[in-house]
């Protein structure tokens, strides 16, 4: 007989419900009688010599890799960045979201980059794709892809109750193309800090609050999916560290993956969707200064180089220059610059406040140029 209350038929309590609650009653009067407090046995609150079993979490059930690589790549893509000012094009992985094609990848995939091509793994379907916006402290950005319908979305889960030694799979572009690849392992830390190094552009990012991963992922696989053993997407796999092949002897810590939380990911893409930037979200087409810049001491933006043919140096800024406020707002440093101008949208002017190298002031009206994401 199962261990469970009894219910309430048509006629009444049955027999078992109506024995148990006279049993219990009785136990109240004969407390009344003898001035018992009403803590029945085991039901009271532990006293300050009681011992209280810690409470264990329940084990998650085992991650079948084969069964969850066949399930979530389906809704993966390969993405292609071309044309990067710095070099060679760039690969990455992505996470389709929607059916029409949103996809969910990481911004260090996109930087810099004027044409974006994007490959399903599932059937070698391939689209071009626009940037609908940005997070690049966070990493993220969301694409659209051009024509695409009907197209499987990945199922996301929560990064909210992910615990230490749960078993993730990391799943994404490793090779740069064709079929993913999925690479098993454990999380070892769930709010992690790192600066992430950017081999196309050589930039440096720190990264905070991200999920850590004890497996040997590669950079192609930047912008997939860390899922759980359900196969729900629980992350946004961003940076790979550790040294695969040191030299003979040499003993060194073993390879780790980090990834965003898909839940502070999915933050950014309801922003990114509600078409509001903010300071470090940015939101449609890129707009660009043309301009190479660092700070200025003690305040402002320098100009290293305005690059010919574009709006700063077409507008007559040179070398030299700092720029010291944009629409009257001051700008303290190379980064305030850059977000200011991350705000706007190309052909919109700008009117720049401007020290001369021999200390003249003047103010620049510049018109921006569509640029790459930043």
């Amino acid at each position: 007989m199962d261990n469970q209350w009894q219910g309430t038929g048509p006629d009444g309590p049955t027999g078992g419900g109506r024995v148990l609650v006279s049993v219990f009653a009785a136990v109240l009067v004969l407390g009344a009688l003898f001035g018992y407090r009403g803590e029945l046995p085991g039901l009271g609150r532990p006293g300050p010599d009681v011992a209280v079993a810690p409470v264990r979490p329940v084990p998650r059930p085992p991650l079948d890799a084969g069964e969850v690589t066949r399930d979530i790549s389906p809704v993966l893509v390969n993405i292609t960045a071309a044309a990067r000012p710095f070099g060679a094009a760039a690969a990455g992985s992505g996470i389709v979201l929607t059916g029409d094609g949103q996809v969910l990848t990481s911004h260090h995939v996109v930087k810099g980059a004027k044409t974006v091509r994007v490959t399903r793994v599932a059937d070698g379907a391939v689209y071009a794709a626009e940037v609908l916006g940005y997070d690049a402290r966070a990493d993220i950005a969301l694409l659209s892809l051009t024509g695409a319908a009907g197209l499987a979305p990945a199922r996301i889960g929560s990064s909210a109750g992910l615990r230490v030694q749960d078993e993730v799979l990391a799943v994404g572009n490793a090779g740069g193309s064709g079929a993913a690849t999925a690479v098993p392992g454990r999380i070892s830390d769930l709010d992690s800090t790192i600066m992430a190094f950017n081999e196309q552009d050589l930039s440096r990012q720190a990264l905070t609050g991200m999920l850590e991963i004890e497996a040997p992922v590669s950079s192609g696989q930047s912008g997939g999916a860390l899922t759980d053993h359900t196969g729900a997407v629980v992350g946004v796999i961003a940076a790979a560290s550790g040294e695969r092949d040191p030299p003979p002897g040499r003993s060194v810590d073993p390879p780790n993956g980090y990834a965003v939380p898909i839940d502070a990911a999915m933050r950014i893409v309801r922003q990114i969707r509600s078409g509001t930037p903010t300071e470090s979200v940015h939101i449609g087409p890129t707009a660009t200064l043309g301009v190479l810049i660092s700070d200025a001491g003690p305040r402002g933006a320098r100009i290293d180089m305005a690059i010919p043919g574009l709006p700063a140096q077409t507008a007559g800024l040179a070398s030299g220059d700092i720029v010291t406020s944009i629409d009257g707002r001051a700008v303290t440093s190379a980064r305030a610059l850059r977000a200011a101008i991350d705000t706007r949208k190309p052909t919109e002017v700008v009117q720049l406040e401007v020290l001369e190298a021999d200390g003249d002031e003047r103010v620049v009206s510049v018109r921006l140029a569509a640029g790459t994401p930043g």
